[in-house]
């Protein structure tokens, strides 16, 4: 039996919303069709940053939640914990540089009106994984800590945490960084061309995020994958070739020599596109049903029958960029 929906509609404040992800999330709770499911968005600031969000714009739907900026002190747990007040849902959007002030994030929450937390995940399921990595690391480390302070509260303050996993950003990914060389027309596979990888687009991300924000806090999952298309790269390589790409040549480059490569070269190292890479070819960003092999595949959860919005795919990706996405980028960059 469903838990019932709660009587006021929720409140929600986003830590990181002028970020590279942070802002598509606070676009889909202001303007998709999601956002009457909410009452007020709460933007949190830190005091005298660069970043700080803008004004909300004159020509919302009418329908918007209410928009509120909130600043606090950083290295100040009451001032974090006094913007917050009345938010009933946490997001999480903070990126790499800000980990120090995601633990004390983290230890307001106890003290305000929080009942679901999404910690920063959005990306790749990193708890598969079989190497250290100095990000990744960081975000287990965060998870031990929420779970820590979070869950050991019993009743109804106990605070429901929800990591959410796309996949790969669908316009950041088809770069030369990944192996998808365009300029050279070449498109290098760390292992076998038809391994299927997952893509999420950043405003399909933001949109699972007011999606599931918007459920009953007991309806909430712990883990969610999705993704907006997983394809091969064998298959993206067609796709951008119908739509103007030209001739792919797709080269399969060797698994197991390559991620030793990356392991044994790259060690302390905070940059995770080359095992990205590797993580491609072994699988491990497959956010497909658990019965052929993936990760899992919770679509119809955030979006059932696609009825809340259309997920973009690798080929309206292609459309949009004539088939050469990332086509005159200067790889490897200049120093």
């Amino acid at each position: 039996m469903a838990s019932p929906q709660p009587t006021t509609l929720p409140i929600v404040a986003i830590a990181g919303a002028t970020g590279h992800l942070g802002k598509h999330v606070a676009s889909a709770f202001l303007t998709s069709n999601l956002r009457n499911r909410f009452s007020e968005i709460i933007l949190l600031s830190r005091q005298n940053s660069h970043h700080t969000p803008q004004p909300p714009p004159t020509d919302l739907p009418s329908d918007s939640p209410k928009l509120t900026i909130r600043t606090y002190t950083e290295d100040s747990i009451p001032s974090i914990t006094r913007a917050l007040h009345g938010a009933t849902i946490l997001i999480n959007t903070i990126g790499p540089s800000g980990h120090s002030f995601k633990e004390k994030l983290l230890h307001a929450i106890p003290q305000s009106s929080i009942q679901v937390y999404f910690p920063s995940e959005f990306g790749v399921n990193h708890y598969v994984h079989d190497f250290p990595h100095l990000e990744w690391d960081a975000k287990k480390k965060h998870m031990a800590l929420a779970e820590q302070i979070l869950l050991l509260t019993q009743g109804p303050k106990k605070v429901k945490i929800c990591r959410v996993f796309c996949g790969l950003f669908l316009e950041d990914s088809m770069g030369p960084w990944f192996g998808f060389d365009t300029k050279r027309g070449r498109y290098d596979s760390s292992s076998s061309s038809e391994v299927k990888v997952s893509f999420t687009s950043l405003g399909d991300v933001g949109r699972c995020v007011a999606a599931l924000a918007s459920l009953g806090r007991d309806e909430v999952p712990e883990v969610v994958h999705v993704a907006g298309d997983s394809r091969s790269v064998g298959e993206i390589a067609e796709v951008m070739g119908e739509f103007g790409g030209g001739e792919i040549e797709v080269v399969e480059i060797g698994l197991e020599g390559y991620k030793r490569e990356v392991l044994e070269g790259l060690k302390e190292s905070w940059d995770p596109a080359p095992y990205l890479r590797f993580l491609m070819g072994e699988g491990k960003i497959m956010h497909t049903a658990r019965d052929g092999g993936g990760l899992g595949d919770d679509r119809e959860l955030v979006n059932p029958g696609e009825k809340l919005w259309k997920w973009e795919t690798l080929r309206d990706l292609a459309r949009r960029e004539a088939g050469r996405p990332w086509g005159d980028y200067v790889w490897p960059p200049m120093k």
